[in-house]
């Protein structure tokens, strides 16, 4: 079964930081574009982050950019969002995603969520 595992979720508070992980399990995606998206409570799910196949490129919504850091390792096939100057409003559920297609659409492969937690 193809699976994209996300872990290192949890509660912090507001300042400071976490590391969140995605791991392939079922087949490879180091040539899909990886991405992460984030779905807050009661809210619509938005983009946040995401790194093209080769690594090289980065694209970040403009309300984590300076402060959210998006990585891959090829060789290990995970993804990883470093997140720091956490605030409460990012506060949500956050799953990466692979897509075929492009940085920013076609994502059709999802995990399961992990829940990030910013208290004030």
């Amino acid at each position: 079964q193809v699976q994209l595992i996300e872990s290192g979720g949890g509660l912090v508070q507001a300042g400071g930081s976490l590391r969140l992980s995605c791991a392939a399990s079922g087949r490879t995606f180091r040539n899909y574009h990886m991405g992460w998206f984030r779905q807050a409570p009661g809210k619509e799910y938005k983009f946040v982050a995401a790194i093209n196949g080769a690594g090289a490129i980065t694209d970040y919504a403009d309300s984590v950019k300076g402060r959210f850091t998006i990585s891959r390792d090829l060789a290990k096939d995970t993804m990883s969002l470093q997140m720091d100057s956490l605030k409460p409003e990012d506060t949500a559920v956050y799953y990466c995603a692979a897509s075929r297609i492009g940085m920013r659409d076609g994502y059709d492969v999802w995990g399961q969520g992990t829940t990030v937690t910013v208290s004030s």
